[in-house]
């Protein structure tokens, strides 16, 4: 009945292989140093009930990113997120959240290789929530409309700007010519962009509606522990409909395979599970769901952790009281 479908989501991020040594050892350090600059300004401006929100946002962009949807030309999509974290926590904490997603999927999923998670964690989380954030900060306090149209254009601009990213790493790491890597990757990547905007223009719809104050990231969202809730009860929804992930390969994967250098791929070192499935129960749809909770539960974990570890106390609030979303 659904020919395009597959029980388990395909690999997402750029593989072990694809980059070279020198390329992926730059992309590590360039990564370790924005991490570092957002660690130390998420530290002086998270307030304590925002440290729940961090782990409720990176449990959902996990889920939400298991789920591939088909695009033109028998090739799939999937939600980045790095616009939708920062427009809920701000560019730093986005940062963060991204960081704990794509470091959960290679080490547990091998979604990614560990040589190239520096990249990866660049591409799809660093660079969009510094586009995604950019953006949108230009229009707050603007209507709603122009907010989310704005919102919707950053999500879109942001996929490009990854695509163009890996094109750049893999021209640098001689695995593809520029003047061909590029338009591939770009071509289809406009496409799932539009996946991308409309995804996150619609969960920023739904919170913006719901709890303003929460998407505003107010340093103390009111109402109890509800949007907690809420948002954990979303990310289970999300999982739940993880076996209907489109079966076509991504953007990556379809350029690498039309390119010619889908073979470099080398396999990875380390992993727990693989693919997204339970081994001992197979590649069914509770194998995919079960992994994909569990995954959820640990990105959380990570990512409340190390917010726990960055909250500022009130009284370094009190006394540095920046604006919590300032870019340098």
């Amino acid at each position: 009945m659904f020919p395009d479908l597959l029980l388990s989501p395909v690999r997402m991020h750029i593989p072990d292989g694809f980059l070279s040594p020198g390329v992926a050892v730059f992309c590590w350090v360039l990564s370790a140093l924005l991490l570092w600059v957002a660690a130390r300004r998420t530290r002086r401006t998270l307030g304590e009930r925002q440290v729940p929100l961090m782990g409720v946002m990176a449990a959902f962009i996990f889920a939400a990113q298991m789920i591939n949807f088909p695009v033109a030309g028998g090739t799939s999509g999937h939600l980045l997120g790095g616009v939708l974290a920062a427009v809920m926590l701000g560019p730093w904490a986005g940062m963060l959240v991204m960081a704990s997603v794509i470091g959960v999927q290679a080490l547990l999923f091998q979604d990614g290789g560990l040589l190239v998670m520096g990249a990866n964690i660049f591409n799809m989380g660093i660079l969009t929530a510094l586009i995604g954030y950019g953006l949108y900060r230009g229009v707050l306090g603007r209507s709603r409309r122009v907010q989310l149209s704005v919102i919707g254009l950053a999500a879109w601009l942001s996929v490009l700007a990854g695509a163009l990213a890996t094109s750049l790493e893999l021209w640098l790491s001689g695995t593809s010519p520029l003047r061909v890597v590029l338009p591939a990757m770009l071509g289809v990547h406009a496409l799932i962009g539009i996946g991308e905007a409309l995804i996150t223009v619609g969960a920023v719809t739904f919170v913006s509606r719901a709890r303003p104050d929460v998407l505003e990231g107010a340093a103390s969202p009111r109402g109890g522990r509800g949007w907690i809730w809420g948002g954990a009860l979303a990310s289970l929804l999300v999982v739940l409909l993880s076996p209907l992930a489109s079966a076509y390969p991504d953007g990556l994967e379809r350029v690498a395979e039309d390119l010619g250098f889908a073979s470099r791929t080398a396999a990875p070192s380390i992993h727990v599970l693989g693919d997204y499935a339970i081994p001992q129960l197979g590649d069914t749809p509770l194998s995919v769901i079960l992994a994909g909770a569990l995954g959820a539960l640990v990105v959380a974990a990570v990512a409340w952790g190390v917010s726990r570890l960055l909250a500022a106390s009130p009284r370094r609030q009190i006394a540095e009281a920046p604006d919590r979303t300032d870019l340098p």
